[in-house]
């Protein structure tokens, strides 16, 4: 069922009070929560300042290390296991995959979160959606299109195909929506450019993007825009450990509002814990509202965000729900310091994506020596661009706006990875 929009911020949080409260009295059974809890004492009924002040973080590293040490699926469980019915993993980016399990009254609550999505992009009955991505453990990919289906579309499943075959089934089938990471949005223009296929003739009216940082970055959006000069792009993220969390402002483009309904947001200074003023980048904290058979009460997700002040009035598109500025602007985890540089990969991604005859790269990390080195490979499409030239554009770039000195070298065309999933264009270097 459809999520309730509210008229004002005070109706909101007083929602989210009464949520909060049901929440936390369904821990009593929860051997993770009630350890880490049960000393509280919270008023009743509880209000959303005594919980931001008393309630302490929760990582992924404890959630971690609680299912390692009651596998498979740890004590944070609010219910029998016997009662889930869904199964889904983390990406296991960093370690290995978390397991995270759904009753389906919260699975119910999940598809409600995707529906805003859906709902804010004007999608609905009569659209075709191709969902362009392998139907792995993560939970996106089956909220996004389960909760589609529930919406009315025609749902195209694009698991277990080739790029050429999702583009051929993407034009067959009149699809007038794409769902993907924009990185493989890019890659399918890529592949349509090289098949002849012309990207601008087909029904495609909205590309909605995920799993990775870049759908509300503005080159990033000038790129899907010129591959799909047709389609409007809309950014969502959300986490396999918490569910949908935003979706794209439709009267702010590049700006993502948090479900408020499901979630109580905060945004913390990654390094003392402390909030951060409106306005400063901080680290967005989350507590699942309405998902409680595996609950996460301020959970560091470890996702960069800049929040604009509550609005005291609706937005311009009717909603009151908080927005986030520029989307998701990077990862705690993902900043490299060099030579005394923070260098983002955000900021990289931009200065590279600026040179038109770049059409892949790479950055290598060398932790080998007490002092961390980066090195750049970019694959050049064009036979007239001057590899040399190239390469001195983007390390004078590098110089100017980062303030650092990184060798830049080209490669030979197609060498580099291209992804479906989330891209993993900083390695290591061993």
């Amino acid at each position: 069922m459809p999520l309730a929009h509210y008229s004002s911020r005070a109706e909101l949080r007083e929602a989210q009070q009464y949520k909060l409260g049901a929440l936390l009295d369904s821990l009593v059974s929860n051997p993770f929560q009630t350890l880490r809890h049960g000393s509280l004492n919270p008023p009743n009924p509880v209000s959303l300042e005594w919980f931001t002040a008393h309630v302490p973080f929760t990582t992924k590293s404890e959630i971690s290390r609680d299912q390692g040490e009651h596998p498979p699926y740890g004590t944070n469980l609010s219910i029998p296991v016997e009662a889930c019915t869904r199964f889904h993993q983390t990406s296991g980016t960093h370690g290995k995959p978390l397991c995270w399990m759904d009753s389906p009254d919260d699975w119910s609550a999940l598809l409600d979160c995707w529906e805003e999505v859906y709902a804010a992009a004007e999608v609905g009955p009569g659209d075709r959606i191709l969902f362009a991505f392998s139907f792995g453990p993560f939970l996106g990919f089956w909220t996004a299109f389960e909760a589609a289906a529930r919406r009315g579309c025609l749902c195209l499943p694009g698991g277990g195909l080739t790029t050429l075959a999702r583009l051929h089934l993407l034009l067959d089938q009149r699809a007038t929506v794409l769902c993907c990471t924009p990185t493989y949005a890019l890659h399918l223009a890529e592949v349509a450019a090289r098949e002849n296929l012309d990207t601008g003739a087909n029904s495609i009216r909205r590309i909605i993007v995920a799993g990775e940082p870049g759908g509300s970055l503005p080159h990033i959006r000038v790129m899907l825009r010129q591959a799909w000069p047709k389609a409007r792009i809309f950014d969502h993220h959300g986490m396999t450990e918490v569910g949908p969390v935003t979706y794209e402002c439709p009267s702010h483009p590049g700006h993502l509002h948090i479900i408020e309904s499901a979630y109580l947001a905060e945004v913390m200074d990654p390094a003392t814990g402390q909030p951060v003023e409106d306005g400063a980048v901080g680290e967005l904290i989350l507590t699942t509202l309405t998902r409680r058979a595996m609950p996460l009460l301020r959970y560091r997700t470890g996702d960069l965000v800049r929040m604009k002040p509550a609005p005291e009035a609706r937005c311009a598109c009717g909603r009151v729900e908080k927005l986030l500025e520029g989307g998701i602007l990077g990862r705690v985890d993902d900043m490299v310091v060099v030579r005394g540089v923070n260098i983002f990969p955000s900021s990289v991604d931009a200065i590279l994506r600026s040179e038109p005859s770049v059409s892949e790269y790479r950055v290598e990390v060398d932790r080998r020596s007490p002092m961390v080195q980066l090195q750049i490979e970019v694959e050049i499409q064009g036979e007239a661009v001057s590899a040399a030239r190239l390469c001195a554009n983007i390390e004078a770039k590098l110089q100017t706006l980062l303030a650092l000195k990184v060798p830049v070298k080209t490669t030979a065309p197609g060498s580099l990875p291209r992804f479906e999933m989330k891209a993993k264009r900083w390695v290591e270097k061993s």
